[in-house]
């Protein structure tokens, strides 16, 4: 994915991201080169598409880090608060789609999961000098069975699901709420604890 043109080249590309303009091109972009690479059409609604921008944009507001050490790791707690809201706003529908992999298994959820994945590569090497890794299993379709049946009990699920997919450590439990460092460490432990006694 390339940047859209419209990029203030003197501005981080995470400022540039919350704009709506800016939003919507890059989406844009992104569907028409998924498009020409799987040869599955996707006619964007661009009143959901602006209020995904909007509700984006409350949720990353609400929980936006003071401290400049987090944020870099909020880039990707962003980007996993963007695919929630796409999974659970629907601004695509997908035309000629086939079964056989992840491409096709589940179209829009593919292409909001890629540009997903593109924007927060681009923030993380532009904004922070900083590289994405993606994992296999973003091409293993019975990952992708896990993640659409998740996502449909709980939209948060997305965003640890993001993480597995870009090769991340995910945060299962309430991955929703931005945790960094030791308070992060802290909640995952108290998570296992009270797994383990639900198991018991």
């Amino acid at each position: 994915m390339t940047l859209p043109a419209s990029t203030d080249s003197e501005q981080p590309i995470r400022k540039s991201a919350q704009r709506l303009r800016w939003f919507v091109q890059a989406f844009e972009e992104q569907a028409e080169q998924t498009s020409r690479e799987t040869g599955t059409r996707y006619t964007v609604d661009h009143g959901r598409l602006a209020a995904v921008f909007a509700q984006w944009l409350k949720d990353f507001q609400a929980q936006k880090p003071e401290r400049d050490e987090d944020k870099p790791a909020y880039v990707g707690f962003a980007a996993g608060l963007m695919l929630r809201t796409l999974i659970e706003m629907k601004p695509v529908l997908p035309g000629g789609a086939d079964t056989t992999n992840p491409a096709y298994f589940w179209p829009e959820g593919y292409l909001y999961v890629v540009f997903c994945l593109n924007v927060r590569g681009l923030v993380l090497e532009g904004d922070y000098h900083g590289e994405q890794h993606t994992s296999a299993l973003l091409n293993e379709t019975r990952t992708w069975w896990s993640f659409k049946e998740n996502v449909a009990d709980d939209p948060s699920l997305a965003m640890a699901f993001l993480d597995l997919f870009a090769g991340d450590e995910p945060q299962w439990s309430v991955p929703h709420l931005f945790r960094t460092g030791r308070i992060r460490g802290l909640a995952d432990r108290f998570y296992k604890q009270e797994t383990l006694k639900a198991v018991d």
